[in-house]
């Protein structure tokens, strides 16, 4: 299936996204500190100024409260540059200037300051830009004991300004370049990741039917990578297993169905090979109607079993006293038993209910008691019990007949296995449907069935079934 097909991004797409955006964030963050880093250290350097200035001008109006020339000298010494940067201003109490920095009133008047509350000495603040210039400014009190003149000085921070928008411009391209850089690193990075991914999807491109003996290699894969090539592994075990199955069900189906069909034809043909008595013609019709019949049991087992594996809908389920249905079983088979001369004996189970369809539970006990029926000589007992507690119900078919072999044991409820085909063959039967068929009825209902047996010691089959919660004994 194309993935564009199903509107999903890729992986390797996906994987680049958050790359890219993950390193580009990171270059993000630490540019955005950088930047905010150089921002405040120039200001904190503007800031150090104004204060060293502001600072020196008190201890020159301490140390010469009446030498105007030492502090006139520290005002004005900026102005001899082409480019004054600090501005300083002196008022008086009374509002008028002592002294000023030449030219600072065409760039910042008395008024641009603002008045200084009484609880503070010192306030700074940062102007909007004036005339095209950024300005730091700040208003001081003397501080002196009977001197209370007022201090007004500025920093030009127009080059400060400059040269934070040159670093501005200057990020921008280096960003630029890193989202470019992380999405390319981001993605090789995610195509060295889905590699083997893509690897594991050549690989099993390469399997099919014919194939499925073929296993995927764990040894060079990321542990992630791992998980997922053993999951397909395991499946592909599961596959294999049942196409096994189905090649073995369609051989059998096939024999089964090709000896009632060459058994018809050939009576057919022997009939129609001259003319017959009408008692010869009934033979042959009513030959032709056993191996009618014993198609139409194949069909309808075959049937059975497939609607058992679909479970379309949740079987039906009804409540039954158990010891009276077991009874009734054991009333219905007790001509048959009589006639192979077996015994055939229930254990009282009384105050036990269940709740199952009353036809499927027949037909999986009949299936068992037949067997046990079947292949029990003679003078040997066939015994019904049935236990129960608050989770499940366990109901036994045990006989005293010739056992089966440790090594079929574990095949007997696949379909058409007969541990003995010949004897089977020859007593009739469902042609090895028969525990499928109790197999499938118990897993209905989320069930299960076992079975125990040794050559010569006799069978033991046991159906487990699940109780309802809400399932009281029967009084």
């Amino acid at each position: 299936m194309n993935p564009r097909a199903t509107g999903n991004w890729s992986l390797a797409l996906r994987l680049t996204i958050v790359c890219a955006v993950s390193a580009f964030g990171v270059v993000l963050v630490v540019t955005g500190l950088l930047y905010s880093a150089l921002s405040q250290n120039l200001y904190r350097e503007d800031r150090e100024a104004l204060r060293s200035k502001i600072a020196l001008l008190r201890d020159l109006r301490q140390q010469h409260p009446t030498d105007r020339s030492a502090i006139a000298q520290e005002v004005v010494w900026e102005a001899t540059s082409d480019d004054p940067h600090v501005f300083v201003r002196l008022i008086r109490p009374d509002g008028r200037m002592l002294l000023e920095t030449p030219g600072m009133t065409n760039v910042l008047p008395p008024t641009a300051f603002t008045k200084l509350p009484a609880s503070r000495a010192t306030r700074m603040e940062a102007l909007p830009p004036v005339q095209g210039h950024s300005y730091l400014i700040a208003t001081a009190l003397n501080l002196a004991d009977d001197d209370h003149v007022r201090i007004q000085a500025a920093i030009d921070r127009t080059q400060e300004s400059a040269l934070l928008a040159r670093f501005r411009g200057r990020l921008w391209w280096v960003l630029s370049i890193a989202l470019l850089a992380c999405t390319a690193l981001g993605y090789l990075v995610a195509r060295a990741g889905v590699q083997p991914l893509r690897s594991m999807a050549t690989r099993l491109d390469r399997i099919g039917s014919q194939s499925l003996d073929v296993r995927l290699s764990t040894t060079e894969l990321p542990a992630e990578v791992a998980v997922l090539a053993e999951a397909f592994n395991a499946m592909l075990e599961r596959l294999d297993a049942s196409f096994a199955r189905l090649s073995r069900f369609s051989a059998d189906l096939a024999h089964e169905l090709r000896t009632p069909l060459n058994n018809l034809l050939g009576e057919t043909e022997v009939a129609l090979s001259r003319p017959r008595s009408p008692v010869e013609y009934q033979a042959v019709l009513a030959s032709c109607r056993e191996e009618y019949e014993r198609l139409a049991s194949l069909i309808d087992s075959l049937l059975f079993l497939a609607r058992a594996e679909g479970r379309p809908v949740p079987p039906a389920r009804e409540r039954l006293d158990l010891a009276k249905e077991l009874q009734a079983l054991q009333e219905y088979y007790e001509a048959a038993a009589s006639e192979a001369g077996v015994a055939l004996e229930l254990v009282p189970c009384d105050g036990v209910a269940i709740e199952i369809d009353r036809t499927l539970f027949q037909r999986a006990l009949g299936n068992l008691i037949t067997n046990a029926l079947r292949y029990t000589p003679a003078g040997g007992r066939v015994r019904l019990a049935a236990t129960a507690n608050e989770h499940e119900v366990a109901i036994s078919v045990a006989d005293t007949g010739c056992g089966i072999a440790a090594e079929h044991l574990p095949h007997v409820f696949e379909r058409f296995y007969r541990a003995d085909a010949a004897r089977s063959n020859a007593q009739g039967g469902n042609v090895g449907l028969g525990l499928a068929i109790v197999k499938g009825i118990a897993e209905l209902y989320r069930g299960s069935v076992s079975i125990e047996s040794a050559a010569g010691e006799g069978t033991r089959a046991t159906v487990r079934v699940p109780r309802a919660s809400h399932v009281t004994p029967v009084e």
